[in-house]
């Protein structure tokens, strides 16, 4: 008999080269890869043919969840800062700054509500919901982020910072949730969140973030004048500073996803050889596309249709409300005044707006912070519960936007990008 193993080896080299070899024909489809990773996941999962397991005698392994995505969410937002060149100017990041000041505490307190109303969720377990839904996530939209370093699209840009910030930025919420969980009695904690899960951990991810990259930029570059290294390992220099970067910043209670954020635009701004951080984007790229595909197999894995349905009715609540009316009114009131850059008009086109309220693409960052809290005090049936109405926001959020990404993404371009010219380059020498 074949062993279980084997054939997921087999299967998984299988399906990469058929989705390798069919990208050209894909990329024209209303299809995202991301839709054939899920629908290839169900079929190796319980209701097909058993190949891929996260569960043992009904036992989650939410520890292996939890490892698995953040190394995915670790080496996504390093891309999105690599992808960022001139990150201090800082005209380009007011959009940056209306998406996570306003529209994600808009996200997350507006879901906590209907969660509150509506499922009859405490606020502790209603503001966890909203913490690990309101991220968007920086693996799976990778279609309407910036498609390289000499994009400079607003909307792209500000998708992608967003989505690179706001997985790290989720983080002191997803706290508070869970203090809140196992103290109702706020005054017992709440200084406490404050000081260290709100003002420190964010100080000392921008701090780590900056030192660690900057730091091994300079050894790199001492090192390279000396005696360059083997180009086929150079690029590991970029692995190598996420792996750091994170790891040091969790050592001191900082958050690891910020700091390797901020690392990806180190690495981008510091470089004088230009190549060489594009070279280290197009690695990073490619390790991200393949962990792509293990995430969302295990995601597809893990579909039970029982749960699905016994909580169909809170998921569709809260689908439609995030979807159809909180992501994109949050959107639309976060971007009220905003001037867009190199452009003849005072504000943004309204379908411009619409974009940013659309593409609210949930995926695995949601499942790293749902894996988080079944590790730190989620549990029972409140944790059931939380945990498929964020299964079934993803899946439908992989099926909607997956759908959609590359008929409107085309439809901006021809429409709205080039007629607004919402571009960066003729502005840029003068947001110095």
């Amino acid at each position: 008999m074949i062993d279980i193993y084997i054939l997921d080896l087999f299967v998984i080299g299988l399906l990469l080269l058929i989705v390798t070899l069919g990208s050209g024909w894909i990329a024209r489809l209303p299809l995202s890869f991301a839709l054939i990773y899920l629908l290839v996941g169900i079929i190796l999962g319980p209701y097909g043919f058993g190949l891929i397991q996260l569960r043992r005698d009904d036992v989650f392994n939410a520890d292996l969840l939890e490892r698995i995505t953040e190394f995915v969410v670790i080496i996504s937002v390093f891309s999105c800062g690599l992808k960022i060149i001139h990150p201090r100017r800082r005209r380009v990041w007011d959009i940056t700054a209306r998406l996570i000041g306003f529209l994600m505490p808009i996200s997350i307190f507006a879901i906590a509500i209907v969660a509150k109303l509506f499922l009859g969720m405490n606020w502790g377990e209603a503001i966890l919901l909203g913490a690990i839904l309101a991220p968007t996530d920086p693996v799976l939209a990778s279609e309407v982020q910036l498609t390289d370093i000499n994009d400079k699209d607003e909307l792209r840009f500000g998708l992608t910072s967003e989505g690179g910030l706001n997985d790290a930025l989720a983080f002191p919420f997803v706290y508070f949730g869970l203090f809140a969980i196992k103290d109702d009695n706020w005054n017992t904690w709440f200084k406490q969140w404050v000081a260290i899960d709100l003002v420190w951990a964010i100080a000392a991810g921008l701090i780590m973030g900056f030192v660690v990259a900057k730091a091994i930029v300079w050894i790199d570059q001492k090192i390279q004048k000396r005696r360059s290294a083997d180009a086929l390992m150079e690029d590991f220099v970029a692995l190598s500073a996420i792996l750091l970067t994170y790891s040091l910043t969790e050592v001191v209670n900082g958050y690891g996803f910020l700091a390797v954020f901020i690392a990806g635009l180190v690495f981008q701004d510091t470089y004088r050889n230009p190549e060489r951080p594009l070279a280290q984007l197009e690695f990073i790229e490619r390790l991200e596309k393949l962990l792509e595909v293990g995430t969302i197999l295990l995601l597809g894995s893990i579909l039970l249709w029982q749960p699905i349905v016994n909580y169909g009715y809170q998921s569709l609540i809260v689908i439609i409300f995030l979807f159809l009316i909180i992501r994109p009114i949050g959107a639309w009131i976060s971007t009220i005044g905003k001037r867009p850059l190199a452009s003849h008009r005072r504000r943004f086109h309204p379908a411009t707006r619409w974009l940013f309220g659309w593409f609210g693409i949930r995926g695995v960052g949601s499942l790293y912070y749902l894996a988080y809290a079944f590790g730190h005090g989620l549990k029972d049936g409140v944790g059931e519960e939380i945990a498929w109405i964020t299964y079934t926001t993803i899946v439908v959020s992989v099926v909607i936007h997956g759908i959609s990404a590359t008929p409107l993404m085309s439809w901006y371009e021809r429409n709205i990008a080039n007629e607004k010219k919402t571009s960066l380059p003729e502005t840029l020498s003068d947001l110095e």
